[in-house]
This record gives C-alpha cells, sequence and structure tokens, in this order.
C-alpha cells in the first residue's frame, strides 16, 4: 500500500461519498487509488466548478465535501470555491497534488507553497510529508471542517509521497458531545425575552447548520415574537407562519428594516455577522441583543450582546421556553408588516410585462416548485430580488452564497444538489454573467446524470454593478456585454433549451423543464429598471416608530 492509497482508505473511513476534481501529473497516485475504491469521483470541467460542488455538497449534509486538484494553476482555480465555503460556514476538504520534496527547495515546473497559499482560505492545512502521518491529518481535517463553525481545510500531497510504501490504519471517528448552554445565561434570556414588549428574533444559517428549525418554530410561536430571517437563514420557520417576516439583507432600506428599528429586543439566533452586519440593523449599538447559537458571538461595536446563550440551540430554546413568562401574543406592528410586506410581494403577481419584471419571474417559481425542492442562486442583481422575494417552507431549499458571495457558484452547485437530492426538483438561478462563468459544468451534469433547471435572468451585463453605479453616479460604465443563444447553446451539449417570450410562458416552461432527464436551460429576459424603482421605494421608506 502507498500513501494515495491510505488516503482514500481514510477518507472512506470517514464516509466520503463523491470527490469532485480534475486529473493531474502531480495526483495520478490518488487517481489510481481511486480505481477500486466506493468513492466516486466526479470529473469536472474546471476545479472551481469542482470546490463549488464540494461546497455545496457540504452545505446540503452537513459533511465534509472533498475536491482534488493537481498543483499550480489547477490548485489556484480551487481558491475560489475553497474561500466560498470557508466563509459561509460549508464544510469542505481540499485536497491538492503538489511537486516532489525533492523540488521544493528550488524553482520548479509549476510549484506554488500551496500551504501558505491556503492558510487565509482555510481553517486549516496541512502538507503530507510522512506516510504514516497521513491517517492523523485526514481525520483532523474532517474534524475541524465539520466543527461548528465549518468551513473548509487543506491537505497537500507531494508525489513522491504518494508513491512511497504506507503502513497505517484509518482512524476511528470520535463523536462530538453536544455542548449546552449554562443556566446562569439561560435564566438571563428568559427573564430579557419575558420583560421585552417588542421582541424580534433574527435567525441565521447557523439554525440550519445546527438542525433547529422546529424548535426556533415552537419558540416564536409560544412566545408570539415575529421572526426575520438572513439571506442564509431561508426557511427556519416557513414562510407561511404567521410570524414569518421574510428576509433582511438587502442594501437599501426594506419593509423589514422597520421590525429591527422597532424591536426593544433582538434575539439572534444562530446568528453570523458575515450574513449581514449588524452596522446595517443595529447602527448606533443601542438595541439590547440576545446572542444565541453553537459558539460565542463575534465582536463588532453594533453587535454586543446583553446575554450569550452558547450551547446547543435546541436545547437552549427549550430551556428557556421553560423558564420565560411572556405572554403569548403577537404585537398588532407586526401583524400589520406581515401584511405589507405580503402585499409588495403579491403586487407583480398577475403583471404581464416583457421583458419580464424580476419579482414576476420569481413569484410563478415558487408556484411551480414544491416545498422540498432546491433552489440555488448565482450571485448578481437576480440574487438581491431572490433573496427578497423566493421564499421558503424548509431549510437549505434556496442556497444563496452571501459570505464570500460568489459568482459561478449556481450550476456546479446545482450538481451536487442533485446527487444529494435526486428525488427532488433543483433548479440553479443566474444572471447571464454567472451562467457564462461555470456553463462548462453542464457538460458534467448531463455526463453524471443530474438533470436541473438553469434559469437564466438575460439583461445582457453585469445588472447587480449596473444597479450600484446608477445608484451612486446616475450613470453606468462597462457593464454590458454579448452573449451566445442560450437555447442553442444548450441544445449544442445536448440539453434541452428553452426561451421565455411572454409572462404566459413562464410557468408552462418551468414545469416542463423539470420533467425532462437531462438539464435544461431557460433564457427569460429580465427587466431590471426595477432595480432602481426600488431604490426609490426604499428612499422612500418610513416607519411607523
Amino acid at each position: 500500500m502507498n500513501t494515495a492509497e491510505l488516503l482514500i482508505r481514510c477518507l472512506e473511513n470517514e464516509g466520503v461519498e463523491y470527490i469532485f476534481g480534475l486529473p493531474g501529473e502531480e495526483n495520478l497516485h490518488i487517481l489510481e487509488a481511486l480505481k477500486n475504491s466506493t468513492i466516486q469521483f466526479v470529473t469536472t470541467r474546471h476545479e472551481q466548478g469542482a470546490a463549488f460542488m464540494a461546497d455545496v455538497y457540504g452545505r446540503l449534509t452537513g459533511k465534509a465535501g472533498v475536491c482534488l486538484s493537481t498543483l499550480g494553476p489547477g490548485a489556484t482555480n480551487l481558491m475560489t470555491g475553497v474561500a466560498d465555503a470557508n466563509l459561509d460556514g460549508a464544510p469542505l476538504v481540499a485536497i491538492t497534488g503538489q511537486v516532489g520534496t525533492d523540488r521544493m527547495h528550488i524553482e520548479s515546473h509549476q510549484y506554488l507553497d500551496l500551504v501558505a497559499m491556503f492558510a487565509p482560505v482555510t481553517k486549516w492545512n496541512a502538507q503530507i510529508v510522512r506516510p504514516s502521518n497521513t491517517p492523523e491529518i485526514v481525520r483532523k481535517a474532517f474534524k475541524i471542517a465539520q466543527s461548528e463553525k465549518p468551513g473548509a481545510v487543506h491537505i497537500d500531497l507531494p508525489e513522491n509521497i504518494a508513491a512511497m510504501a504506507a503502513a497505517g490504519e484509518p482512524l476511528r471517528r470520535d463523536s462530538q458531545s453536544k455542548v449546552y448552554a449554562s443556566f446562569r445565561s439561560i435564566e438571563d434570556a428568559a427573564a430579557m425575552i419575558s420583560q421585552a414588549k417588542n421582541p424580534l428574533i433574527f435567525v441565521g444559517n447557523g439554525a440550519i447548520r445546527d438542525r433547529a428549525s422546529e424548535a426556533v418554530t415552537e419558540f416564536a410561536t409560544r412566545m408570539q415574537i415575529p421572526v426575520v430571517n438572513s439571506f442564509m437563514g431561508k426557511g427556519v420557520i416557513p414562510y407561511t407562519h404567521p410570524l414569518a417576516l421574510w428576509s433582511i439583507g438587502m442594501q437599501q432600506r426594506d419593509l423589514i428594516t422597520c421590525a429591527f428599528e422597532e424591536a426593544d429586543l433582538i434575539i439572534a439566533i444562530g446568528y453570523d455577522l458575515i450574513e449581514y452586519s449588524p452596522k446595517k440593523w443595529n447602527p448606533q449599538g443601542k438595541t439590547p441583543i440576545i446572542h444565541i447559537g453553537a459558539t460565542p458571538a463575534e465582536i463588532d461595536s453594533s453587535y454586543i450582546p446583553l446575554v450569550e446563550v452558547v450551547g446547543e440551540i435546541t436545547d437552549s430554546l427549550q430551556e428557556i421556553l421553560k423558564r420565560a413568562t411572556r405572554q403569548g401574543v403577537a404585537s398588532p406592528r407586526s401583524i400589520e408588516l406581515k401584511a405589507d410586506i405580503r402585499a409588495d410581494y403579491e403586487e407583480y403577481a398577475n403583471d404581464t410585462g416583457f421583458p419580464i419584471k424580476p419579482q414576476k419571474l420569481i413569484y410563478d417559481l415558487r408556484q411551480v416548485l414544491g416545498a422540498e425542492d432546491i433552489v440555488i442562486s448565482d450571485v448578481g442583481a437576480h440574487k438581491m430580488w431572490m433573496a427578497r422575494h423566493y421564499h421558503c417552507d424548509r431549510p437549505n431549499t434556496c442556497l444563496i452564497s452571501n459570505g464570500f458571495a460568489a459568482m459561478g457558484i449556481a450550476m456546479p452547485g446545482a450538481v451536487a444538489a442533485k446527487l444529494v437530492h435526486p428525488d427532488h426538483h433543483v433548479v440553479a438561478v443566474v444572471g447571464d454573467g454567472g451562467f457564462m462563468m461555470n456553463c462548462q459544468e453542464l457538460e458534467t451534469a448531463l455526463r453524471v446524470g443530474t438533470p436541473f433547471v438553469t434559469l437564466i435572468f438575460n439583461d445582457g451585463g453585469y445588472g447587480l454593478i449596473e444597479w450600484k453605479q446608477q445608484n451612486q453616479f446616475g450613470s453606468s460604465a462597462f457593464v454590458h456585454f454579448g452573449n451566445p443563444d442560450f437555447v442553442k447553446f444548450a441544445e449544442s451539449m445536448g440539453l434541452k433549451g428553452y426561451r421565455i417570450t411572454s409572462t404566459a410562458d413562464i410557468i408552462p416552461t418551468l414545469r416542463t423543464a423539470l420533467t425532462q432527464n437531462v438539464p435544461s436551460v431557460i433564457d427569460c429576459p429580465i427587466d431590471y429598471t426595477e432595480n432602481l424603482r426600488l431604490t426609490q421605494k426604499s428612499g422612500d421608506l418610513s416607519c411607523k416608530i
């Protein structure tokens, strides 16, 4: 047995199902070891796509997704997806090939110090220089990647070490005990909640990672406290729940901003500062905050909790419920806000304008998809509209990259989502800019049998940047480009291609595309004049305090 074979045995021991990556000269021994492995190697068309697949696999399963590249340019191509996983709290293990240790002291073909390069975008990384250390390094990598807050780790394997004889066995996977909050913090939190007149729950991705959806919903219902979610906290409480005030995270003021301005206590559950800066919703740092999460609060002048309840979220909420004496009556203002938010959501439900308004397209998408179906949003102007208008009944059914906010994640991510949930519909929502960044992975999707739908918001430019330019300077520059015929593009790859020509096309086209046994691409001209209208509407907003 050589080191590469021992490495694969260790990965099997960790329960790895897939490795996403590209073959290269310096990872040949790993590829050879995979021939006889239970792990399925998914050959991608670009290393960035491989890292995004591992990223989304980690988000959906809670188990580290694994990606593989060769050295040099292969490794640098992994970086964007690795950084995305690390900032967004997705467990990921990146493995890179490397030159032999006999060449590292000199200038050598394609050599980079990958351990140094990956250090800023990972929780931990190491190079295997002794074959016998492989089991320890792999076990440590997975333990760190999957521990709260999850993130990315990196293992670098020089080609001469990979070929060396190795002895050893995979290490036993230790079970990590749950950590429970102190009784003092629970009692203090219960007292503050009992005394608050207008509390508000702000729930983030940590509640999804901690599988605390039911506990949050029960807590909010019994305490009759309205709930706002971050972009990455969608679905923790069903959007149809009367106390759900939906998503906050827009750069502009929004109706949901009023809920924060009017609250006398914010109960932040599973919230990471990276999801939406507290300077946006608590700029003066004066609103009292309770932090409930698996890890302590990050330091920020606008986020200094009076109480930190650090431990398993479900247990913490259940213990607070036992002690809180709050009368379960929702504030009339929260009911009024919910009505205003819903009216805003439904305003364009019957709009017939063309090109299609983003609100209308997203509204119809929600009507077509079921509660368990999965949408992955790429990054761009469409992401802001998806975050604002696409609402969820279940956690992890709308994935949005919002820590690193990396363009190009949606289509590779949809491959991973369909592998994890083959019985669910999966839709990648992309802009035309993001589509052209990783559209090559549609061939990967076809080859591995993951039929999902790609819905393109087509405006012929980088719409989000134009939106910001118009807001700041009153004009735009350098954001427009040409596109191929996306329908013919899809058909040339053996996919199904569709084009929306009226609002009446949206629902039947989506339904048809979702029934195909190959990936489908829907080209939809989009009316982004709505961007500036939203900005104006936000500027005119005044809250009733």
